[in-house]
């Protein structure tokens, strides 16, 4: 192979978005995967049983809507279509009753009783700014935001806890509903900044939808993988990098890896200093991951639970916080916050006719063996009687099954790193520029950078955008 402008290894969602935006440059452009499909945890495969599609881990896509490479990408025009639950996502309690957070946000108020007056007062702000605070927590946060004061209205809670976003909120069903979102930051609902966690994730849902790919997610992938190669960039799948230099000769090398991985990578060629702060970086908890094949739709109690797109399990934020201290602590919750994702609700193409694929993880101690299969399905069981005699089969991963899988999700961590408020602002290192490495034209592109985990691909184009001002002279979008 003669001399390339640019290697990216890893063709996960930030890796293929890096690719895409250097060939779309002009740039000779070769990625370089371990596995034997691009994708990372951007798949769609029958994980259960035979004509039952399952996502290998993200089905839900708000920051797909969201992100300004996506945007610029247009999904649509590649031939992937979104599909919108009529419920982002919901909460069930003991009583048969659920929180339920629809795209509008007058509505989510109107059913959240006396709660909901609250949850306006926090949300209405944002969303109507919605379109300045994104951008600007997806963009590398040492720039200027387009519209800074707009997207300043985030900073109040961005930095707070969950339980002091919470303390705004009034009664039961609008606290609970917040912990569903903020427990996504997989930490305790105590610290910060698990407040700035839930609320994007509650402002997404109200500003742009949480909605699955038809299909599957597979088709995200797909797009890449289709205009990068009409772009001339090339893949070569089933080759696992263990050095730097195995790589082809190229003026840039993009990589979506761990900061593990890159130290091993790299061989000793990284200055001790900036080692010292890879093997310092965090990574956060496992997750225990379960698809099922089941004869029909869960049968969950709270008939707003059957409409929506994702349910969180867990019941009153005082549990679903319990359940995550316990993480923390290094144990397995006997009760644990439970995320399923039934993407059936809007696809029903991914299951045989009347029947339903459907996943579910929980959070466990980072590289846990523990088959949580038990403890899972009795949480949806409680809020879904009858859950258990529709289970045709089932795949179980646990979280050191999960790295062996996906050697990016360190000891199982799907976000690539722990939410800690100084891996926010500082992610893998503090440095200027979180993408480039002391190692002439090397860059990291994972989700170890900002803005960190999600499929949306600002990883990947933000450390492309730098590669290509740095090293080619070539700026503009």
């Amino acid at each position: 192979m003669t001399s390339l402008d640019a290697v990216v290894v890893g063709a996960g969602p930030n890796g293929l978005a890096a690719a895409v935006t250097l060939a779309a440059a002009g740039l000779s452009v070769h990625v370089v995967e371990g596995a034997t499909s691009a994708g990372g945890g951007c798949r769609t495969e029958q994980l259960s049983l035979p004509g039952f599609s399952h996502d290998v881990c993200s089905t839900i896509h708000p920051l797909a809507v969201a992100s300004p490479f996506f945007r610029q990408f247009d999904l649509a025009a590649h031939g992937v279509q979104l599909r919108y639950p009529e419920i982002a996502y919901t909460q069930p309690f003991d009583d048969g009753t659920a929180a339920a957070a629809y795209q509008c946000l007058s509505r989510t108020a109107d059913e959240l009783g006396a709660g909901g007056r609250s949850w306006q007062r926090f949300m209405q702000p944002l969303v109507e700014h919605a379109d300045a605070i994104v951008p600007a927590a997806l963009a590398p946060l040492r720039g200027v935001p387009a519209h800074p004061l707009q997207a300043a209205r985030l900073l109040p809670h961005a930095l707070r806890s969950a339980a002091g976003v919470a303390d705004r909120l009034d009664g039961v069903p609008a606290r609970a509903l917040f912990s569903g979102v903020a427990a996504h930051a997989m930490l305790p609902l105590n610290r910060p900044p698990t407040g700035g966690f839930g609320t994007m994730l509650a402002l997404l849902a109200h500003a742009v939808g949480w909605p699955a790919v038809e299909g599957g997610s597979q088709r995200i992938t797909d797009a890449l993988v289709d205009r990068l190669s009409a772009l001339g960039g090339t893949i070569e799948t089933g080759h696992w990098v263990t050095l730097l230099s195995e790589l082809p000769a190229s003026r840039v090398v993009l990589l979506d890896v761990a900061p593990q991985q890159l130290l091993d990578m790299a061989g000793g060629s990284l200055p001790a200093a900036f080692s010292r702060q890879l093997r310092g970086y965090r990574y956060g908890p496992g997750v225990c991951k379960l698809d099922w094949a089941l004869s029909g739709p869960v049968p969950w109690t709270a008939e707003v639970c059957r409409r929506s797109g994702t349910v969180h399990l867990g019941g009153t934020f005082e549990e679903v916080a319990r359940s995550e201290d316990d993480v923390a602590a290094g144990r397995h919750p006997e009760a644990p916050y439970t995320l399923v994702v039934q993407a059936g609700v809007v696809d029903a193409a991914r299951a045989p006719s009347g029947r339903q694929a459907l996943w579910a993880y929980c959070h466990v101690p980072a590289g846990s063996t523990v088959d949580m299969t038990e403890r899972i399905e009795h949480q949806i069981e409680r809020f879904a009687p009858g859950f258990r005699d529709l289970i045709l089969g089932r795949s179980v991963l646990t979280a050191a099954d999960e790295q062996i899988a996906h050697p990016n999700y360190i000891g199982g961590d799907i976000n690539a790193g722990a939410a800690t408020v100084r891996q926010t602002v500082f992610r893998p290192t503090m440095r200027w520029n979180n993408y480039r490495t002391p190692m002439k034209g090397v860059y990291l592109c994972s989700s170890a950078t900002p803005p960190g985990g999600g499929v949306h691909g600002m990883c990947g184009y933000n450390a492309a955008r730098s590669a290509l001002r740095r090293e080619f002279g070539i700026r503009g979008r």
